[in-house]
């Protein structure tokens, strides 16, 4: 048979196609292809024509790669005597429902269920269901709410899916985050007066006058009863429990109708309150038998609902009768309990939702050492400057960070000596800064101030040790 040119051999026919020797459908060990003129890049024309080859086996996953011989003109290829290496491939298969749930049953008593979070604020279990609550007339008239906390959260999130009308009556003063969330839930916010209570006041003129439903923090039936739902859900996820640790700030619903819950379930079990020593609202509620407000300024931006005013009577009474024991813990201690959950749990919690943890990390509960323990983490509205301030003191508390300034003469071999024994203490340097100009003392020399991070605090001991050994002026900040 004469030679054909290319055109002809890709438009022969089946006849001539099946006189071809049919390889096995199999797949060739891969080997380097061999160096040639070959291996030039291809024009895009020819890049083009190369589509032409592909057929539906090929794009369907049915692939087939062969080693590539390179032969002079008129040599014959030599064919093994032994077969190919054959991969086998397996049709995909689609994964049946059955299949997926017999996982779940293999999995479930190791696996944690994984909440889907709404408004990341446990008050919403309290709100929903006083919204379910309200007569058909009421919720068509619409509710209003005056705060900048949780509860005006989960207000704006659950009356807007409920598609009640909701307003939020906010201070003038309230941060562009808060609006702007319970705006994006769908709640029309406005901002007046200088305070909340200047709020709380415009918010019962407007439902006085619109007739709208005035929803704030109560001792009610239906609230409290909602947020109970928290401590029913823990003891039956939660086999075996000895003590459940809460957080306990002013508003102390969470604390009281959860505690109503388990101790019904099971009197054995030990409810803690946990509440921040600079704000103890409850702790001073229950001494001085009525609800007070906090008498310290301050601090409200990073304690928020902690830091509220204390729950109406009748809470403070289940609170009394149910709990059995309120606990405090300092600023520092619930800022290391947010970076622990941080680094081990990769969960971003703000004081409210930490402060449990914060009391057994700080070693105020020593006689749950040993115990089946539950720790509620009920809250996570952070904003992301604040976040970020939290972090950085906490990794400075917990020696991760360290700050330091030293005199060195002013010269590149003092500078490149002093990274040398940073180096040699394997710490990483986050920042360094040269100062000499400003100076009115030690003429030609400067002052270096440096940011490192450490591992812990024995690394961070190690460190400052190291560099009093050789710069007696170390100042450890």
């Amino acid at each position: 048979m004469e030679p054909m040119e290319a055109d002809e051999m890709i438009k022969s026919d089946d006849k001539e196609k099946s006189e071809t020797p049919i390889l096995p459908e199999c797949i060739y060990e891969e080997e380097p292809l061999e160096n040639s003129s070959l291996s030039s890049c291809q024009s895009p024309d020819q890049l083009d024509q190369l589509n032409d080859y592909y057929d539906e086996d090929d794009i369907s996953g049915n692939i087939k790669s062969w080693k590539l011989m390179v032969l002079e003109h008129g040599e014959r290829p030599i064919i093994p005597s032994t077969p190919p290496v054959c991969i086998q491939t397996t049709n995909f298969q689609l994964i049946q429902l059955e299949d997926i749930k017999k996982a779940a049953l293999q999995i479930e008593r190791s696996i944690q269920v994984t909440p889907c979070m709404y408004t990341g604020s446990v008050k919403e279990r309290g709100v929903l269901n006083i919204l379910t609550s309200l007569k058909q007339i009421q919720q068509k008239k619409g509710v209003i709410v005056a705060s900048d906390s949780n509860f005006s959260m989960a207000v704006a999130y659950h009356a807007t899916e409920l598609h009640i009308p909701v307003f939020v009556i906010m201070p003038s003063n309230t941060s562009v985050a808060s609006v702007k969330m319970c705006r994006d839930y769908g709640a029309v916010v406005i901002t007046f007066g200088g305070s909340t209570k200047d709020s709380r006041i415009h918010a019962q003129q407007l439902a006085k006058k619109n007739d709208y439903l005035f929803l704030e923090e109560e001792d009610s039936l239906e609230y409290v009863s909602g947020l109970g739902t928290m401590g029913l859900e823990i003891f039956r996820q939660v086999p075996s429990l000895d003590a459940v640790v809460f957080p306990a700030g002013g508003p102390c619903a969470l604390l009281a109708g959860s505690a109503a819950a388990l101790k019904q379930l099971c009197p054995q079990i030990s409810v803690i309150g946990v509440q921040p020593e600079s704000f103890p609202v409850l702790k001073h509620s229950l001494k001085v038998g009525h609800p007070v407000e906090s008498q310290a300024g301050g601090g409200h931006l990073f304690y928020k609902d902690l830091s509220e005013p204390c729950s109406r009577k009748n809470t403070l009474q289940l609170v009394g009768q149910l709990v059995d024991k309120i606990v405090t813990v300092t600023e520092e201690d619930i800022l290391i309990a947010m970076l622990r959950l941080l680094e081990y749990e990769r969960a971003t919690v703000d004081a409210e939702g930490a402060i449990g943890l914060a009391a057994i990390v700080a070693g105020k509960l020593p006689e749950l050492k040993g115990k089946r323990v539950s720790v509620v983490l009920c809250s996570g509205n952070l904003s992301l400057p604040l976040l970020q301030q939290c972090i950085q003191r906490a990794l400075t508390l917990d020696s991760q960070t360290c700050k330091f300034s030293l005199w060195i003469p002013d010269n590149a071999r003092d500078m490149a000596k002093l990274l040398e024994v940073l180096d040699r203490e394997v710490v990483r340097v986050l920042d360094i800064q040269k100062e000499h100009g400003f100076l009115t003392s030690k003429l030609f020399m400067t002052k270096v101030t440096c940011v490192t991070e450490t591992r812990d605090k024995q690394q961070a001991t190690q460190l400052r040790s190291a560099l009093l050994e050789r710069y007696p002026s170390l100042e450890w900040m």
